[in-house]
């Protein structure tokens, strides 16, 4: 059973790493994805792949820091397609250049922090508000945010990373409110450390490994991970799901500070 047949889905943040397995996965289903990304270039060749693979999509070049990219964007879609049924603001400012200077609150360059709102918040709300209308008048729709799972902790690094995506979540929470009544769900999936290429390219193997021993589940995550959950909330099986902020990230923000300690303490004793 195709899970999202003929309806059509925008992605941001298509051409590459979570977003790319999200329209893949969609475009499997039976969605026509519309592959958004500034990397004009990363979202054909995720087209190009999922077209010669079977699928329907097309890509479209956009810049969530300029609200007439993102009208462009929206038309391109209606004009083609007629409708939009689902809507993933995946992407964000993640770039090396960005995440480097995201540090110490103590010598925070304004432009850093504004930035990353730019981008993840702004933009994220840029896209609804250009998108909802359309879902409205077609009977109702599904948007799902990527959030991520430092939005609702604390950490050493990337304050101004964590706080955008905070704000995401809260956005969620306000977009499912005002538009439940016209059928539109939003929620918002909080990934952990999601070991794309890019993400362990930059990683050293001791970094992995001290993540890791906070993992839950026995294994590394995936982009299909975040496609998956992606797929069930843009789906009828996820139709009374809305305003709901869920993390797939193997548990890793759902457990004691000492639990990989804990264990490695029960481990010790079991092998004395």
């Amino acid at each position: 059973m195709s899970l999202v047949n003929g309806k059509v889905a925008i992605i941001t943040g298509a051409g590459a790493n979570i977003g790319e397995a999200c329209a893949k996965m969609l475009a499997a289903q039976g969605a026509k994805v519309v592959v958004a990304d500034i990397n004009v270039g990363g979202a054909e060749r995720v087209a190009g792949e999922i077209v010669a693979s079977g699928g329907t999509a097309f890509a479209h070049a956009v810049n969530l820091g300029d609200e007439a990219s993102i009208v462009a964007l929206v038309a391109a879609v209606m004009e083609r397609y007629g409708r939009i049924d689902i809507l993933h603001n995946n992407a964000a400012n993640t770039g090396a250049a960005q995440m480097t200077r995201d540090g110490a609150l103590t010598a925070m360059e304004a432009e850093v922090w504004d930035a990353a709102f730019d981008i993840n918040t702004r933009g994220t709300m840029l896209m609804t508000k250009h998108v909802a209308p359309h879902m409205m008048a077609g009977g109702g729709g599904a948007i799902i945010n990527t959030s991520s799972g430092v939005s609702i902790l604390g950490d050493v690094l990337n304050p101004a990373y964590s706080a955008s995506k905070a704000a995401v979540n809260a956005l969620t929470r306000n977009t499912a409110t005002q538009f439940g009544r016209d059928n539109i769900r939003c929620n918002a999936i909080l990934p952990g450390l999601v070991l794309s290429p890019v993400a362990r390219a930059q990683m050293t193997e001791a970094q992995l490994a001290m993540i890791q021993r906070h993992v839950l589940l026995p294994r590394e995550s995936v982009a299909n991970d975040i496609a998956g959950a992606v797929l069930w909330l843009a789906s009828d099986h996820g139709s009374f799901v809305t305003g709901q902020i869920i993390s797939v990230d193997g548990g890793i923000c759902h457990h004691q500070p000492h639990y990989a300690d804990m264990m490695d303490m029960m481990a010790a004793a079991n092998a004395a």
